[in-house]
């Protein structure tokens, strides 16, 4: 029952050899990276400036935009994201998006009836089952 725990069994413990990896070329990457963006602001050229804080219309994109600087991160041997990309995603977000912030939400109260029905119903909730409760251990007696 334990041999599956034990170390008994045959287990290969040659040492791999390390991958041989080139560096990141971030003045490549750099270069990649602009022109992905370059795309991206073709692309956005073509929506109206009034739609660029809805999503819903440069999604797709936005989508080919990061893609794109994911794929040219990895044929360059770099991780993604990483700072040199995320400055540019930052500055990519400051041209297009910087005007994007949501109106301040003003809280109501909902409407009276509304109030009173959202307040009974739990308290009802709680007496169906206490009396739920008493009468089963009431119950319990009879049966037993």
């Amino acid at each position: 029952m334990m041999r599956g725990l034990s170390a008994a069994g045959r287990v290969n413990i040659e040492p791999i050899p390390p991958k041989q990896t080139t560096a990141c070329n971030e003045s490549r990457l750099q270069w990649e990276v602009e022109v992905c963006g370059e795309d991206f602001k073709q692309d956005m050229a073509h929506i109206d400036p009034q739609y660029w804080c809805n999503l819903t219309y440069f999604i797709s994109e936005y989508h080919f935009f990061t893609l794109c600087t994911e794929n040219r991160s990895h044929i360059l041997q770099c991780y993604w994201p990483n700072p040199l990309v995320e400055g540019y995603i930052i500055h990519i977000h400051k041209h297009f998006f910087s005007n994007c912030t949501m109106p301040q939400v003003v809280w109501v109260d909902p409407p009276d009836d509304m109030l009173v029905i959202l307040i009974l119903i739990p308290i009802f909730l709680t007496f169906a089952m206490i009396a739920l409760v008493v009468w089963c251990s009431r119950r319990s007696d009879i049966l037993a």
